[in-house]
């Protein structure tokens, strides 16, 4: 699906695989362990596009009328390499910044998933950083959800107690990310 493509009226830049299904089992024995294929990786990428899809469809009330944008742009970063539309950070609202910093977070410690073991709150935080220092979520969004304090109102409210951790947020204001210290308190 292409953004040029008549039938991508919502601006969806994902690249469609040659196929869609299983080739075979000399395909899938040439897939390197613990890799998907262009095509699982097109068919888990269906879950943003029907986040979009779906509520843009319905009657929504005017007070909702944002829910597809802030709601599908939930695997954008800030850098242009997210998903489904390929937004740099000036093209997505704050909300949907809001939720991308969420989705991640919840993503890190979700005792559900499938593919990985939870992580604890300091691991999750950790990682926001390093993401934030990629450009791939907001940096002042994500310096707020660690000055504030709400890492610990969303660790209370949802996480399992053993994912609850000390975090030391001092260790964030010396952190340098290469030649650049990282100044998270104001």
């Amino acid at each position: 699906m292409h953004s040029a493509d008549p039938d991508n009226r919502y601006g969806f830049k994902i690249e469609a695989p040659a196929y869609k299904y299983n080739l075979g089992e000399i395909y899938n024995l040439c897939i390197a362990r613990g890799t998907l294929t262009e095509e699982e990786w097109f068919k888990i990428n269906d879950h943003i596009v029907q986040t979009i899809v779906m509520p843009e469809n319905l009657p929504l009330p005017k007070n909702l009328e944002n829910v597809p944008e802030i709601a599908g742009g939930h695997n954008e970063k800030m850098d242009g390499t997210g998903c489904p539309k390929k937004l740099e950070g000036g093209e997505m609202s704050i909300l949907a910044h809001i939720i991308v910093i969420a989705d991640v977070s919840e993503a890190l410690t979700a005792s559900d998933g499938p593919c990985k073991l939870p992580k604890t709150l300091s691991e999750s935080n950790r990682i926001t950083i390093l993401m934030m220092k990629d450009r791939h979520l907001d940096g002042e969004l994500s310096k707020l959800f660690l000055n504030s304090g709400m890492y610990k109102d969303f660790a209370e409210n949802l996480l399992l107690d053993s994912l609850v951790d000390d975090v030391d947020i001092n260790q964030y204001i010396a952190l340098r990310i290469g030649s650049c210290r990282l100044n998270l308190v104001q």
